[in-house]
């Protein structure tokens, strides 16, 4: 929208632009070729003006010689009416003097000398009167002298006369300088309207080319809404202020059976055999167009052209076309009927698994219950067997012999390892349905007070000579994390006491621990020993309870330990696994995800 008003504004700047450039071609060349044609005028007439002044002194000059040769023949006694007739031109000095001085208005030191001459030109008139009347030569000849040397005018004439040529000089070169910036002002203004007429061809050409590319922008754009509304798979149509279908796409017509040239400007409620005709809808979409209120995810039940009953998901919102003044609903309808068959499948699956989780729940309890009762109940019985094993053995003294004394022996050790399973048992249902306690836990620290309690059972274990196993631990930095810390003791308790255990049959045990995180977050530890290892086919049976790889006369334990770590390790997320070859050692690997570790600055060197 932005760039549409832009793009507005720019073509109403260019046609103000080319108004303007219209008015310049026009206009300004006709004011300026006006001005200089007057300045040009002017000149002219100065120049007519000039010439005129000129012509009247010469007519001046030339009616004082008539009047004067008329008087000097008229004194020598010739008389005629030509010569009287030149002898009246003295009348018309006078007119000719007034209107030399109009002519000359214009400069103060014409009119001044125009003034001396005019003062003189009266004397001189009055004195070639006196002349042509007098028959008296000597006074004549005073006369003649009074005139022509006490009121000489050829110098004023002649400044005059100069005066006027000076200003022909001038007004000439002026009325030149005129012609010559007018001939340069039309050659200019000429190239300038053409230059100007070529920049308004080409606005004119970029703008009816900017035209032609928008409408083909438009007409592009407008074909592929088309070809993507046409594309789209989900019905859409649009609906106007009295719910007549204004725009659809194929989806909406093969949806409800109808063929486009029949449903343009129907009634929605007339279109797909009834399907439309609930007014709660109708009342919703009125809603949307009036209100302004949003429509989302509004499930209606319809009746197909095929007589299903389907399950219809109606989105619609108001909208404006950019073609019409009046806003439209846009409502795009989506068949759920599948998705909510399934999602019904699922939920009663979901009813049946929690009847089955609750069944499992009851049996765990139960199975729980009843190994810790049995667990507690065996103890007795165990505490019986082995008390009175030895009364006897002690009753019977020095006395007894050595098949009887296997026999109890037998019974002791037997009493002793069922005890060890029980006391196994319990810590296995501890596991399982004892809360958790999260807390931050140093895996560093476990595994320290772990290597200790073994290394003072290989103390006690030492024989009569006194000479102890020999481990080498290579334990690497372990992180601190959250769980449940009596939990984590027993996985370790578990593990490295196996890898003690199964080591036995070695001069040097190496038992290897080491952390490192993984690019999800979360972190595995392996525990590695140089013993006895195992065949991978029975790796499956490792963590089941009671489950064993070695007999007990080779390696004594109750084949409860590794189903203890798994469980602690599943109830924290975790899992567990393991890889041997037999007498060539096993590695036992375990992971805690990321919901279990803390911050790294936790990390215990």
């Amino acid at each position: 929208m932005a760039t549409r008003l832009t793009d507005d504004g720019w073509s109403r700047w260019r046609l103000f632009g080319l108004g303007l450039a219209a008015l310049l071609i026009i206009v300004v060349p006709a004011l300026t070729l006006q001005r200089l044609a007057a300045d040009s005028v002017n000149a002219s007439n100065w120049v007519v003006h000039t010439q005129a002044v000129g012509a009247r002194l010469y007519n001046l000059q030339a009616d004082i010689r008539d009047v004067e040769s008329a008087a000097l023949t008229l004194s020598k006694g010739i008389d005629s009416p030509a010569l009287q007739e030149r002898l009246q031109t003295a009348d018309r000095i006078g007119v000719n003097l007034t209107e030399l001085a109009q002519l000359v208005s214009d400069s103060p030191e014409q009119l001044v000398r125009i003034g001396k001459m005019d003062s003189m030109l009266e004397r001189r008139m009055a004195l070639a009167r006196e002349i042509a009347a007098s028959t008296d030569s000597p006074r004549q000849r005073e006369l003649i002298e009074e005139m022509t040397f006490q009121y000489p005018i050829r110098q004023l004439v002649q400044e005059l006369q100069d005066h006027e040529d000076a200003l022909l000089v001038q007004r000439a070169a002026k009325a030149r300088d005129q012609q010559q910036l007018a001939s340069m002002v039309t050659w200019t203004a000429l190239a300038v309207q053409l230059l100007l007429l070529g920049l308004v061809l080409w606005l004119l050409q970029r703008q009816i080319g900017g035209r032609a590319d928008v409408e083909l922008r438009l007409s592009k754009a407008s074909a592929r809404a088309s070809a993507v509304l046409q594309t789209v798979r989900e019905p859409i149509v649009l609906l106007d202020d009295k719910l007549r279908v204004v725009l659809h796409n194929a989806a909406f017509t093969e949806l409800y059976g109808v063929d486009d040239a029949d449903i343009s400007l129907r009634q929605l409620q007339d279109i797909g055999e009834g399907a439309w005709e609930d007014p709660l809808v109708r009342q919703r979409l009125a809603d949307v167009l009036l209100r302004g209120r949003e429509l989302w995810d509004f499930e209606h039940q319809q009746r197909s052209v095929d007589g299903m009953q389907r399950t219809m998901l109606i989105n619609a919102r108001r909208m404006a076309l950019p073609d019409a003044e009046d806003d439209v609903v846009l409502m795009t309808i989506s068949d759920v009927t599948v998705q909510r068959a399934v999602q019904q499948h699922v939920e009663e699956l979901n009813r049946q698994l929690e009847g089955k989780v609750e069944q499992m729940a009851d049996v765990n309890r139960e199975l729980e219950a009843f190994s810790y009762s049995v667990s507690h109940d065996l103890r007795a019985p165990l505490r019986h067997v082995a008390g009175f094993s030895d009364k006897l053995a002690r009753h019977l003294g020095e006395t007894i012999d050595s098949k009887t004394q296997h026999y109890l022996e037998v019974i002791s050790s037997s009493a002793q390892l069922m005890a060890a399973l029980i006391d196994d048992l319990l810590v296995y249902s501890r596991l399982g349905r004892g809360a958790m306690r999260l807390q931050r836990v140093d895996m560093q620290s476990l595994v320290a007070d772990t290597r200790a309690l073994l290394d003072s059972n290989l103390k006690n274990e030492a024989g009569a000579d006194g000479k102890l196993r020999e481990v080498e631990w290579q334990i690497g930095r372990l992180p601190v994390l959250v769980g449940d810390e009596n939990m984590l003791r027993q996985v370790w308790l578990n593990l490295l006491g196996n890898a003690v255990k199964y080591t036995a049959g070695r001069d040097k045990a190496v038992i290897e621990v080491s952390a490192r995180q993984l690019p999800d977050g979360s972190h595995q530890f392996s525990i590695t020993d140089n013993g006895a290892g195992f065949d991978m086919q029975y790796a499956s049976k490792l963590f089941g309870v009671f489950q064993r790889l070695h007999k007990a006369s080779e390696y004594p334990g109750t084949g409860i330990g590794l189903a203890s770590v798994r469980r602690v390790l599943t109830r924290h997320g975790g899992r567990i696994w393991a890889d041997a070859q037999v007498d060539k050692g096993a590695t036992f690997t375990f992971v805690l995800p990321q919901a279990t570790e803390t911050s790294n600055k936790d990390t215990v060197e």
